[in-house]
């Protein structure tokens, strides 16, 4: 999974890699704090992370993958027990990092891209 230095370079990849960390960030705060990440949290996210990587979206778009992120991630929480769901908040954090690779992490970045394609039929 690229995130930082290697960003996907086009605008599809980027939308694929900012839902999949948004989602995992909502999965890492639900699992540690036992709270999901508020609308105004999670844009907040979403505009730090591409700033960092000196991307820009615009700000409904940027709402837009927030609230997909929020409703994959608590799919994902409501198919799991706490354990699963703490390992697989921890693939996916891990899996933020270029270097790592990860066949559960691939498979959620898998099916974000499903999210956005239906998302674009269904539009």
């Amino acid at each position: 999974m690229q995130m930082r230095d290697n960003m996907p370079s086009n605008q599809r990849g980027i939308r694929v890699a900012l839902l999949f960390a948004l989602a995992a960030y909502r999965l890492q705060g639900y699992y540690e704090h036992g709270q999901w990440l508020t609308d105004a949290q999670g844009g907040t996210l979403a505009s730090e992370w591409l700033e960092r990587s000196k991307i820009s979206m615009p700000f409904d778009e940027r709402r837009r993958l927030s609230s997909l992120s929020d409703q994959f991630a608590r799919d994902i929480a409501s198919q799991l027990s706490r354990e699963a769901g703490l390992y697989t908040a921890h693939e996916m954090m891990e899996a933020l990092d270029p270097i790592y690779y990860s066949e559960i992490a691939e498979s959620l970045l898998d099916a974000c891209k499903r999210i956005l394609d239906e998302q674009i039929t269904s539009s």
